[in-house]
């Protein structure tokens, strides 16, 4: 756990008037748009932008590619974004953009902005953003940003880091057709594929590092129904139309600390894995998966992970200011598996390694029978407690190796309930 840096002064300096912007949130803007793909070709290096954006202005971003199509020569590198009014750097309505190694800080709503749900194969890589606000000036969402909001996961974030945020670290918030000026119903956002997620950090955000919301379930064909959708089972379709294969998405490298809620935590997802997740000393759990879907034939995964508790580096006078209740919480769905997890340190008052149930709290009515999760290969170290039950307490926990309960391989954990001694 460390510092990040980022250097905000440069040679040349664009910005707002330094008088009157920063009481009228009224700053200085740059839009690139032409309509045709190529048809404009812009390249911002290693300048400062800064009283930049216009709160309450549509469009009027720091930096802002509009509605241009491709736009594979245009690069934004190198730039300090500081103290903007309306976001960082906004993507909308292009594809093959690329945003590296830039610093944004003290950014007001979503700093790096995928816009409309339809922009695509686009790269953020290497960049630093710190200090994202909220506010009350441009969208709902603003009010809880993310340093990243990204409306369509067929793009490729990498090697980024998040310090701070009034919300989320990275917020794949997937919509159900493209929005906005670039609404098409023949674009559905919840069901294309990931681009990737590789070796992003965050850490010192109010509530998750990493959201995967509403839905990410990947599909050949993202318009078209799923072979497992209801319709298909009761009329046993066998239409070409209906073969619709589901897609891996793999999310790898997250290294998430001290988020107020989780470090990681989806909603509605298929074949999605986390790999090589590192997560430590958040406020409620370290990753959560709530709810599986599309996955009868496999499962979605949590694989060669580190999930801390509490890292004991963050007492104050004897007294745990951040500490994982729950190091991970299962979805109320089947299919999931877990394998080569290694949980430290869940021994402080009621804290539990593994958890079950995701947001049973709120209908836990709602949900019957035995739900089964699969394990393997995992490791506790000062764990008082390696399972968690949360109500209805139905969940079923195939220990395909005995690491979980100790008693061999191919073993099962259920709760302790009176009808089953």
């Amino acid at each position: 756990m460390q510092a990040e840096v980022g250097l905000l002064t440069r040679n040349v300096v664009f910005r707002g008037d330094p008088e009157d912007s920063r009481p009228e949130l009224f700053g200085a803007h740059i839009m690139v748009h032409s309509p045709g793909d190529e048809s404009s070709v812009a390249r911002i290096h290693y300048i400062e932008l800064t009283e930049a954006g216009q709160a309450f202005s549509l469009g009027r971003y720091a930096i802002h590619f509009h509605m241009i199509g491709t736009v594979h020569g245009s690069l934004v590198k190198g730039n300090s974004i500081h103290h903007s009014y309306n976001r960082a750097c906004t993507t909308h309505g292009v594809h093959y953009f690329r945003v590296e190694q830039n610093v944004a800080f003290d950014t007001m709503g979503h700093s790096f902005f995928i816009e409309d749900g339809v922009e695509t194969k686009c790269v953020y890589d290497g960049n630093l953003s710190i200090l994202t606000r909220a506010s009350n000036t441009f969208l709902n969402t603003d009010q809880t940003p993310g340093a990243w909001w990204i409306t369509i996961a067929d793009n490729i974030v990498t090697n980024n880091a998040v310090a701070g945020s009034d919300a989320y670290g990275y917020w794949y918030d997937m919509q159900e057709t493209g929005m906005g000026a670039n609404f098409d119903p023949n674009i559905c956002p919840e069901f294309t594929k990931l681009g990737e997620f590789r070796n992003n950090t965050v850490h010192g955000v109010r509530k998750y590092g990493l959201r995967i919301f509403h839905a990410l379930i990947p599909r050949t064909y993202p318009c078209n129904p799923s072979p497992y959708d209801a319709d298909y089972l009761e009329n046993g379709e066998t239409d070409p139309y209906w073969q619709n294969p589901k897609i891996p998405a793999v999310f790898s490298d997250l290294i998430g600390w001290k988020c107020g809620f989780n470090a990681a935590i989806t909603e509605r997802t298929g074949a999605v894995t986390f790999t090589n997740f590192k997560v430590a000393d958040n406020g409620i759990a370290g990753i959560e998966f709530a709810e599986i879907e599309d996955v009868i034939d496999g499962y979605a995964k949590l694989e060669n992970s580190v999930i801390v508790g509490n890292t004991g580096l963050n007492d104050a006078d004897g007294v745990l200011k951040w500490s994982s209740v729950k190091g991970f919480i299962g979805p109320k769905t089947e299919y999931f598996g877990m394998s080569n997890v290694a949980f430290h340190n869940f021994d402080f008052g009621s804290s539990g390694a593994l958890s079950t149930c995701s947001h049973c709290f709120h209908h836990a009515s709602s949900r019957s029978g035995g739900l089964t999760y699969t394990t393997s290969g995992l490791s506790f170290t000062n764990c008082n407690k390696r399972i968690w039950y949360q109500e209805p307490f139905r969940e079923i926990i195939h220990d395909l190796d005995g690491t979980l309960t100790g008693l061999g391989a191919d073993s099962w954990a259920v709760f302790a309930q009176p009808h089953l001694y």
